[in-house]
């Protein structure tokens, strides 16, 4: 007889799609997830990833949820800058960004940068996006989760003084 689990891809019988949050099913006796709406998602046993058969598009799962793995700086950046527009309806104003170290050196290059001696900042605080301070996260083998999650906002209740969040792609 054979395993039930051994029927499925690694994932289980069925996830949420990464897209649109829906759940859908498993193909049996494939690594592959159908989505009506987005299409195939083939899990990965070796390296733990889904990826999006149509675009190419790799999602890593922590704790319940799915973060897309970025190869290019355009795409994490509108992504934190969906997440300030959300905070920012639900009454929150961001007041630093943290992004997973993997990024460093794709990002380095967008950060805007001012000169800490005439802001009379310490090195470490000139790098920013959408004008808020911009750290790196520790390393994975302190925090675990750093290996899949792409940001972090540190936010306060209030909204911005001024909205600096409308330069997407300047």
């Amino acid at each position: 007889m054979m395993n039930p689990a051994l029927q499925y891809p690694i994932f289980g019988p069925e996830i949420q799609c990464p897209h649109c949050r829906q759940t859908i099913p498993a193909l049996t006796l494939t690594d592959t997830y159908l989505c009506t709406r987005h299409g195939a998602f083939e899990a990965d046993p070796k390296t733990g990833e889904l990826v999006h058969l149509q675009s190419g598009r790799h999602w890593r799962r922590w704790d319940g949820e799915w973060y897309r793995q970025h190869t290019h700086p355009d795409g994490i950046r509108f992504e934190i800058h969906e997440a300030l527009d959300k905070l920012y309806t639900q009454g929150y104003r961001a007041t630093k960004v943290i992004i997973a170290r993997r990024y460093e050196e794709l990002m380095t290059g967008y950060l805007e940068r001012s000169s800490p001696w005439r802001a009379g900042q310490p090195e470490g605080a000139s790098a920013r996006l959408y004008g808020l301070p911009v750290e790196f996260s520790p390393d994975t083998a302190d925090e675990p989760c750093w290996e899949v999650i792409n940001f972090d906002l540190d936010k306060e209740l209030g909204v911005p003084v001024r909205y600096p969040y409308f330069r997407l792609f300047e």
